[in-house]
């Protein structure tokens, strides 16, 4: 990844500088998966460049997610899981049986969003967490559950 790529330029544009880590980081998370600092930290060390301890990861996850390129999600009790940030925020729903991730809109959450707020006065971000169900092959294989 060049500082003339997309991701590049966006890291140049939010004040960054596009380091080495960062540009190995943005290289793994740009598939488009949600990934652990664990499992981040590994396909990172499958890419040929020089080991990078956990530590340089978070870091550079930190210093990502500070400026809005990268963003963190939990998807299960489990360490959260990171991605590259979209302009239009997401929700994630989580298959309890196959584990599938599906992504949908966040304003699909926009009337439970102000029913909270209107009988509770909170201001839900529904970005921030998953929701845990069962998707429509595991539902239809299953029956209804």
């Amino acid at each position: 990844m060049a500082a003339t790529d997309p991701l590049g330029a966006l890291v140049r544009s939010r004040g960054l500088r596009l380091t080495a880590p960062r540009r190995r980081v943005l290289g793994v998370l740009a598939r488009g998966e949600h990934l652990t600092p664990e499992v981040l930290t590994h396909l990172v060390g499958r890419d040929g460049g020089a080991e990078l301890p956990p530590s340089t990861i978070y870091r550079t996850l930190q210093s990502l997610e500070d400026v809005g390129i990268v963003t963190h999600t939990h998807l299960d009790h489990g360490p959260p899981t990171y991605h590259l940030a979209r302009p239009h925020g997401h929700m994630h729903l989580v298959c309890r049986s196959c584990k599938a991730v599906l992504e949908v809109e966040v304003q699909r959450a926009d009337p439970l969003v102000a029913a909270l707020r209107q009988e509770t006065g909170f201001r839900a971000d529904p970005t921030h967490m998953a929701i845990h169900g069962y998707c429509a092959s595991c539902s239809a294989s299953e029956g209804d559950r």
